[in-house]
């Protein structure tokens, strides 16, 4: 790890700051605007924080102060460090969903790195969409960058247990449904519920997330686990900071950690934390915008290889994300698969993983469990196939109830979301235990941006009679503290005439995770008379980012990239003389 200082000239801001010209001397008398002397910059690597805090997003609240810790472990290092403000992708608040702008972030995050003076890159992010779409980024821009995790929020407690943000918020409110409990309860629970900046505590995207940008060796070892109010966090903030000053002088760009035996590693860590669903289609995006084809098809491989040993809420029984980072956070998880992962590649604080993980302990066997004592025998995702998802569905099987993991029951289908909350509790409808709840128009075109409605709302008349669980069926994503036997991601959606848009009610629709696969029991002569009758919906934007979303968006077993985006290609830098 001690490379050699980069001599002034070989640095990529010298472009700006070290010929001789009108505009090298304008960069820099403007810099003296700015209040810099000229030591504190010339000839040192200039880090650019990429921060998305903002007064609206809880999840990155405290990254306004980590900043200053990265700028100390910059300076510390003898870097310079410049701070960008970045497109806040704020899950609980942002409609009709962050998803949508992920990709705007990731061309934010491009755009700057390659536009400005700087020579490497932190990127402060967490919440669900901020860690894909910051990744996604720094991958096409290529320059040397460290990921700072936001963090998982404290666990929330009311009345005497332990609560996981997301997951018991569905709970309860199916409990306030069914008559459980009342408003009274329920205002406890909001006060309850997500008690300090952070993201979700539980197993959900964001921890999802984090867990593998750390597994793709995009952070400071252990970073993705740390409490986001424990002062370990802003400790580990300045190392990154010294770190991205290290990763210009070792010249190690973003592509060099980017490699597909990263993305491998990546989609095994997800899969044996019984990680988020949606993880599915942001690290395929991620690998297209590393050069790396990942498909369902590696998901559905690599599930079949690697146990479920985390614990975790709400694909395990019992703990959040702060009982697994003191049982050994993410670098104990990987001491005990490591047969499993390629560990001679490099990452941003190591020449190897296996340098990394050297030491590595668990300190907890039921947070963290041992190959011979899983949560479950295999990865927590399963990918579908069959007439109904022809390009793939998937399923996280491990928070379903088993015995509807083979079912076959009647559809009932809702064109929108808003059609569905509406009706849902009617009881014309006949909805029963049986039934196939079938939700379309909420994929990436169709959502618009494919919202978190995957997990449709079982009829309160039959939470009444104890009923927690039926098969739901969409092209929607769902969260992913979420649980239950809910089929997403359907390709091609309804939305562009994939077959989910051909169902009608009463139509008998068989799944069977077993044998991975979804079918729609209605013969091809009769879908043909029906594809034959269909029609394509109206335009959802006429203007704007939105029609710019609609034209370019690819569907989500490709990742839901732009394709101008993740097409290959290379962009020069530009002039700066």
């Amino acid at each position: 790890m001690n490379a050699p200082r980069r001599r002034p000239e070989e640095l990529r801001s010298h472009q700006w700051y070290g010929t001789d010209g009108l505009r090298t001397f304008s960069h820099r008398a403007r810099t003296r605007q700015l209040g810099y002397l000229p030591e504190e910059h010339l000839g040192k690597p200039v880090i650019a924080v990429l921060n998305t805090w903002s007064d609206i997003n809880p999840c990155h609240v405290h990254l306004r102060d980590r900043a200053q810790a990265v700028k100390r472990g910059v300076w510390q290092a003898g870097g310079f460090p410049l701070e960008f403000p970045v497109s806040t992708l704020s899950e609980t608040f942002q409609k009709p969903t962050p998803m949508l702008y992920r990709n705007l972030l990731a061309l934010e995050t491009e755009e700057l790195l390659r536009s400005y003076p700087v020579d490497g890159a932190v990127l402060m992010g967490g919440c669900d969409k901020s860690t894909p779409a910051l990744l996604m980024g720094a991958a096409s821009a290529g320059l040397p960058a460290v990921f700072v995790p936001a963090g998982p929020m404290l666990p929330g407690h009311w009345r005497g247990e332990v609560l996981g943000s997301g997951t018991d918020m569905w709970k309860y409110w199916d409990d306030r449904r069914a008559g459980l409990i009342g408003d009274c309860e329920l205002a406890e629970l909001e006060s309850g519920l997500a008690r300090s900046p952070g993201h979700c505590m539980t197993m959900g995207t964001a921890s999802t997330l984090t867990a593998a940008a750390e597994a793709l060796g995009m952070t400071v070892p252990g970073a993705s686990s740390i409490p986001a109010v424990d002062s370990a966090h802003e400790r580990m903030a300045a190392r990154a900071g010294r770190c991205a000053v290290e990763l210009v002088h070792r010249g190690l760009g973003v592509g060099e950690i980017l490699t597909r035996e990263a993305f491998e590693d990546a989609v095994t860590t997800v899969l044996g934390l019984g990680g988020s669903t949606n993880a599915v289609i942001h690290l395929i995006a991620m690998a297209g915008r590393a050069g790396v084809r990942l498909t369902l098809d590696d998901f559905d491989r690599v599930a079949r290889t690697v146990p479920v040993l985390a614990n975790v809420r709400p694909g395990g029984q019992r703990y959040l994300m702060e009982d697994f980072h003191f049982a050994g956070g993410l670098p104990g998880f990987l001491s005990r698969i490591t047969d499993l992962l390629h560990l001679d590649r490099p990452t941003v604080c190591h020449d190897t993983l296996r340098e990394q993980l050297a030491g590595a302990r668990v300190h907890d066997d039921d947070v963290i469990r041992r190959r011979d004592n899983p949560v479950a025998d295999e990865g927590g995702v399963a990918v579908l196939r069959g007439n109904l998802c022809p390009d793939g569905a998937v399923i996280k099987h491990i928070a379903a109830e088993p015995r509807l993991l083979r079912h076959t029951g009647p559809a009932v289908v809702f064109d929108d979301y808003r059609t569905m909350q509406r009706t849902i509790d009617d009881p014309a409808l006949g909805v029963t235990a049986d039934s196939v709840l079938v939700l379309r128009g909420a994929g990436p075109k169709g959502g618009p941006g494919m919202p978190e409605y995957g997990m449709l709302p079982i009829p309160d008349h039959l939470l009444r009679q104890g009923v927690r669980d039926m098969v739901r069926i969409s092209d929607a994503r769902m969260s992913g503290t979420s649980y239950g036997t809910c089929v997403l991601h359907v390709a091609p959606e309804s939305y562009v005439g994939g077959p989910l848009a051909l169902v009608r009610t009463g139509d008998p629709v068989t799944l069977d995770v077993a044998a991975r696969t979804l079918r729609l029991e209605v013969d091809d002569e009769e879908l043909a008379r029906r594809r034959a009758r269909w029609t394509p919906p109206p335009a959802r934007y006429e203007r704007g980012y939105g029609a710019l979303y609609s034209e370019q968006i690819t569907q989500a077993d490709t990742g839901c990239d732009f394709e101008f985006l993740a097409r290959p290609g290379t962009v020069p830098d530009p002039y700066a003389g």
